[in-house]
């Protein structure tokens, strides 16, 4: 990875350009990505981007990244396209998080954690170690709702989580309890069998006035 893929944007010798795209990933760069974003700026605006680099000249390589549980392997580095993809993630998490009423909704937190290709390992992984700090106690304490919570551990593995919220998550059980409340449904809303009576009736007493009519022709002749 180079600076521009650091700075998000391809190489123009604007610097202007280059001072707006530092300053909008400064906005959301952890102390980390602070300091890479720092040096992708002083060798941005310090070299000529359309000057090929000398042969022996090294590329910038930030350090590996470490994922949030201390038994993970190291991920390796990132490209720009994927940074890019996991601060559009953590917006979208800082702004949730916002919003009292829209976080008590597990289906909005599935919405923009499980949208490809946020959804593959490495990229979620990396967005676990950059709200692990924030969401996580919040996911434990109960600050969240229990599928909420349930679905964060699992999402994230964050493992204290799942223990703290140890109920059985119902969107594995999606069927349960629904077939007996739809067959007691089904028979409350079946009309009443009295409903049935009445043709009966009326064809008796059609079979009466017919019979009446006969007899008392017959026995006028």
């Amino acid at each position: 990875m180079n600076y521009w893929d650091i700075l998000g944007i391809e190489p123009t010798d604007n610097r202007e350009r280059i001072r707006q795209a530092y300053e909008q990933q400064m906005k959301f760069a952890s102390d980390h990505e602070a300091e890479a974003l720092r040096q992708a700026y002083q060798e941005a605006t310090g070299y000529a981007p359309s000057a090929a680099k000398a042969p022996s000249e090294p590329e910038p390589r930030p350090e590996p990244r470490v994922a949030a549980a201390d038994t993970r392997e190291p991920t390796a580095p990132m490209d720009g396209n994927d940074a890019q993809i996991v601060r559009e993630v953590i917006i979208q998490v800082r702004a949730l998080l916002n919003d009292n009423y829209r976080q008590q909704d597990v289906n909005i937190w599935k919405a923009i954690l499980c949208e490809p290709p946020a959804d593959q390992i490495p990229l979620r992984r990396e967005i676990a170690s950059q709200l692990e700090h924030q969401v996580r106690p919040m996911a434990e304490n109960g600050s969240f709702p229990a599928p909420v919570a349930r679905f964060l551990g699992d999402w994230f593995e964050w493992f204290s989580v799942q223990e703290a919220n140890p109920e059985p998550d119902e969107r594995n059980y999606p069927e349960s309890g629904m077939a007996d409340d739809q067959g007691f449904d089904n028979q409350a809303e079946q009309p009443p069998q009295m409903m049935n009576f009445w043709p009966a009736v009326i064809g008796w007493i059609v079979g009466l006035a017919i019979l009446a009519a006969l007899f008392g022709g017959m026995g006028g002749g």
